[in-house]
Protein backbone atom coordinates (compact mmCIF):
# COMPACT_ATOMS: atom_id res chain seq x y z
CA UNK A 1 0.00 0.00 0.00
CA UNK A 2 1.39 3.39 -0.85
CA UNK A 3 -0.01 6.45 0.80
CA UNK A 4 1.00 8.29 -2.72
CA UNK A 5 -1.84 6.53 -4.54
CA UNK A 6 -4.42 8.88 -2.08
CA UNK A 7 -2.78 12.09 -1.23
CA UNK A 8 -5.92 13.94 -0.93
CA UNK A 9 -6.77 11.84 2.16
CA UNK A 10 -3.85 11.43 3.60
CA UNK A 11 -3.36 15.14 3.87
CA UNK A 12 -6.68 15.91 5.07
CA UNK A 13 -5.87 12.84 7.61
CA UNK A 14 -2.82 14.99 8.09
CA UNK A 15 -4.86 18.63 8.58
CA UNK A 16 -6.91 17.40 11.21
CA UNK A 17 -4.08 15.51 13.40
CA UNK A 18 -2.16 19.03 13.10
CA UNK A 19 -5.24 21.73 14.00
CA UNK A 20 -6.71 19.10 16.63
CA UNK A 21 -2.82 19.00 18.62
CA UNK A 22 -2.92 22.74 18.36
CA UNK A 23 -6.17 22.81 19.70
CA UNK A 24 -5.69 20.39 22.61
CA UNK A 25 -3.23 22.80 23.99
CA UNK A 26 -4.33 26.11 22.85
CA UNK A 27 -7.75 27.04 24.17
CA UNK A 28 -8.02 30.83 22.32
CA UNK A 29 -7.44 28.76 18.94
CA UNK A 30 -10.42 26.48 19.65
CA UNK A 31 -12.50 29.53 20.90
CA UNK A 32 -11.86 31.18 17.62
CA UNK A 33 -12.80 28.46 15.01
CA UNK A 34 -15.15 25.78 17.17
CA UNK A 35 -18.45 25.36 15.53
CA UNK A 36 -20.45 28.60 17.95
CA UNK A 37 -23.52 29.24 16.51
CA UNK A 38 -24.41 31.91 18.43
CA UNK A 39 -21.50 34.02 17.12
CA UNK A 40 -21.80 32.60 13.53
CA UNK A 41 -25.66 34.30 13.31
CA UNK A 42 -24.37 37.39 15.07
CA UNK A 43 -20.85 37.98 13.95
CA UNK A 44 -21.07 36.45 10.24
CA UNK A 45 -18.29 34.14 10.95
CA UNK A 46 -19.57 31.84 8.35
CA UNK A 47 -15.54 30.12 8.46
CA UNK A 48 -16.32 28.18 11.76
CA UNK A 49 -18.03 25.84 9.78
CA UNK A 50 -15.08 24.76 8.08
CA UNK A 51 -12.35 25.39 10.93
CA UNK A 52 -14.17 23.89 13.49
CA UNK A 53 -14.27 20.08 11.44
CA UNK A 54 -10.73 20.36 11.36
CA UNK A 55 -10.77 20.10 15.58
CA UNK A 56 -11.60 17.16 17.69
CA UNK A 57 -12.30 16.69 21.33
CA UNK A 58 -9.43 14.29 22.34
CA UNK A 59 -7.55 11.57 21.11
CA UNK A 60 -10.07 8.69 21.32
CA UNK A 61 -12.96 11.23 19.22
CA UNK A 62 -9.47 12.04 16.46
CA UNK A 63 -8.75 8.58 16.25
CA UNK A 64 -11.75 6.76 15.70
CA UNK A 65 -12.36 9.79 12.57
CA UNK A 66 -9.30 9.60 11.24
CA UNK A 67 -9.68 5.56 10.96
CA UNK A 68 -12.43 5.85 9.75
CA UNK A 69 -11.29 8.55 7.03
CA UNK A 70 -8.41 6.01 5.90
CA UNK A 71 -9.84 3.10 5.27
CA UNK A 72 -13.08 4.76 3.22
CA UNK A 73 -11.42 7.27 2.12
CA UNK A 74 -8.41 5.60 0.44
CA UNK A 75 -11.39 3.59 -1.32
CA UNK A 76 -13.58 6.65 -2.45
CA UNK A 77 -10.24 8.54 -3.64
CA UNK A 78 -9.48 5.65 -6.05
CA UNK A 79 -12.74 4.86 -7.41
CA UNK A 80 -14.10 8.45 -8.14
CA UNK A 81 -10.90 8.89 -10.65
CA UNK A 82 -10.75 5.83 -11.96
CA UNK A 83 -14.75 5.57 -13.19
CA UNK A 84 -14.53 9.28 -14.32
CA UNK A 85 -16.54 10.96 -11.77
CA UNK A 86 -14.67 13.91 -10.78
CA UNK A 87 -11.84 13.13 -9.07
CA UNK A 88 -10.01 14.82 -6.67
CA UNK A 89 -12.45 17.89 -7.16
CA UNK A 90 -15.37 15.63 -6.48
CA UNK A 91 -13.34 14.44 -3.56
CA UNK A 92 -12.97 17.96 -1.98
CA UNK A 93 -15.86 18.65 -2.69
CA UNK A 94 -18.08 16.19 -0.65
CA UNK A 95 -16.01 16.80 2.19
CA UNK A 96 -16.17 20.28 2.66
CA UNK A 97 -19.95 20.30 1.61
CA UNK A 98 -20.67 17.54 4.02
CA UNK A 99 -18.86 19.71 6.91
CA UNK A 100 -20.30 22.75 6.17
CA UNK A 101 -24.16 20.96 5.30
CA UNK A 102 -23.67 18.58 8.19
CA UNK A 103 -23.66 21.37 10.33
CA UNK A 104 -26.61 23.60 9.48
CA UNK A 105 -29.05 21.71 11.26
CA UNK A 106 -27.39 22.45 14.19
CA UNK A 107 -26.59 25.74 13.22
CA UNK A 108 -30.26 27.01 12.77
CA UNK A 109 -31.46 24.71 16.11
CA UNK A 110 -28.65 26.40 18.32
CA UNK A 111 -28.26 30.00 16.91
CA UNK A 112 -29.67 31.42 19.98
CA UNK A 113 -28.01 29.36 22.39
CA UNK A 114 -24.78 31.37 23.40
CA UNK A 115 -23.40 28.08 25.48
CA UNK A 116 -23.77 25.40 22.51
CA UNK A 117 -20.36 24.81 20.27
CA UNK A 118 -19.34 21.72 18.57
CA UNK A 119 -16.19 20.22 16.66
CA UNK A 120 -15.31 17.53 14.96
CA UNK A 121 -15.14 16.27 11.34
CA UNK A 122 -17.82 13.97 11.24
CA UNK A 123 -20.25 15.28 9.34
CA UNK A 124 -17.35 14.98 6.54
CA UNK A 125 -16.47 11.75 7.74
CA UNK A 126 -19.84 10.01 7.08
CA UNK A 127 -20.39 11.38 3.77
CA UNK A 128 -17.04 9.81 2.42
CA UNK A 129 -18.40 6.85 4.13
CA UNK A 130 -21.84 6.61 2.62
CA UNK A 131 -20.52 7.89 -0.84
CA UNK A 132 -18.22 4.40 -0.40
CA UNK A 133 -20.72 1.96 0.39
CA UNK A 134 -22.91 3.42 -2.47
CA UNK A 135 -19.96 1.58 -4.84
CA UNK A 136 -18.75 -1.39 -2.96
CA UNK A 137 -21.45 -1.80 0.19
CA UNK A 138 -20.40 -5.20 0.73
CA UNK A 139 -16.29 -4.70 1.16
CA UNK A 140 -14.92 -6.42 3.84
CA UNK A 141 -13.35 -3.79 6.48
CA UNK A 142 -11.16 -5.32 10.15
CA UNK A 143 -12.11 -3.17 13.13
CA UNK A 144 -9.01 -3.37 15.03
CA UNK A 145 -6.98 -5.08 12.38
CA UNK A 146 -9.00 -8.31 13.43
CA UNK A 147 -12.70 -8.28 13.49
CA UNK A 148 -14.17 -9.05 9.45
CA UNK A 149 -17.53 -6.89 9.16
CA UNK A 150 -18.80 -5.83 5.56
CA UNK A 151 -19.06 -1.86 4.94
CA UNK A 152 -22.52 -1.67 4.79
CA UNK A 153 -22.26 -3.21 8.28
CA UNK A 154 -19.31 -0.89 9.98
CA UNK A 155 -21.46 2.28 8.60
CA UNK A 156 -24.87 0.96 9.89
CA UNK A 157 -23.05 0.32 13.53
CA UNK A 158 -21.40 4.01 12.78
CA UNK A 159 -24.65 5.34 12.55
CA UNK A 160 -25.91 3.86 15.88
CA UNK A 161 -22.70 4.87 17.86
CA UNK A 162 -23.76 8.24 16.60
CA UNK A 163 -27.60 8.80 17.44
CA UNK A 164 -26.61 6.66 20.71
CA UNK A 165 -24.22 9.46 21.89
CA UNK A 166 -26.46 11.93 20.45
CA UNK A 167 -29.17 11.29 23.23
CA UNK A 168 -25.99 11.12 25.68
CA UNK A 169 -25.01 14.99 24.68
CA UNK A 170 -21.16 13.98 25.06
CA UNK A 171 -19.25 16.89 25.13
CA UNK A 172 -18.85 18.99 22.02
CA UNK A 173 -19.01 16.52 19.89
CA UNK A 174 -21.72 17.52 17.43
CA UNK A 175 -23.33 13.63 16.78
CA UNK A 176 -26.02 15.02 14.66
CA UNK A 177 -23.65 15.73 11.79
CA UNK A 178 -23.13 12.27 11.70
CA UNK A 179 -26.80 11.24 10.72
CA UNK A 180 -26.89 14.74 8.17
CA UNK A 181 -23.09 14.23 6.72
CA UNK A 182 -24.43 10.56 5.73
CA UNK A 183 -27.26 11.99 3.87
CA UNK A 184 -25.52 14.13 2.27
CA UNK A 185 -22.81 11.89 0.89
CA UNK A 186 -25.47 9.54 -0.20
CA UNK A 187 -27.72 12.11 -2.32
CA UNK A 188 -24.07 13.88 -3.90
CA UNK A 189 -22.52 10.30 -5.27
CA UNK A 190 -26.21 9.08 -6.38
CA UNK A 191 -26.25 12.61 -8.37
CA UNK A 192 -22.10 12.80 -9.39
CA UNK A 193 -23.36 9.11 -10.72
CA UNK A 194 -26.17 9.98 -12.44
CA UNK A 195 -24.86 13.41 -14.23
CA UNK A 196 -21.87 11.68 -15.00
CA UNK A 197 -21.49 7.97 -15.34
CA UNK A 198 -25.10 6.40 -15.10
CA UNK A 199 -24.49 3.16 -16.11
CA UNK A 200 -22.31 2.59 -12.86
CA UNK A 201 -26.20 1.45 -11.48
CA UNK A 202 -26.14 -1.25 -13.15
CA UNK A 203 -23.31 -2.72 -11.45
CA UNK A 204 -24.35 -0.93 -8.07
CA UNK A 205 -27.67 -2.90 -8.18
CA UNK A 206 -26.50 -5.90 -8.84
CA UNK A 207 -24.43 -6.02 -5.94
CA UNK A 208 -27.06 -5.10 -3.53
CA UNK A 209 -28.34 -8.23 -4.88
CA UNK A 210 -25.66 -10.01 -2.69
CA UNK A 211 -25.93 -9.34 0.82
CA UNK A 212 -23.04 -10.32 3.51
CA UNK A 213 -22.45 -9.53 7.36
CA UNK A 214 -19.02 -10.25 6.65
CA UNK A 215 -18.05 -8.67 2.91
CA UNK A 216 -16.94 -10.47 -0.04
CA UNK A 217 -13.45 -9.69 -0.01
Amino acid sequence: MELSSFPVTIGLIIANILFSFIGFSNSKLVDMTIMWPYRVAREKQYFRFITSGFLHADMIHLFFNMFTLFFFGRVLEGILSIEGLGGNIAYLGLYFLGLIISDIPSYFKHRNDYTYSSLGASGAVSAVIFATIVFSPWSSIYLYGAIKISAAVYAVLFIFYCVYMSKKGAGHINHDAHLWGSLFGLIYTIILIAILQPQLFTDILDQLKHPSLLGND
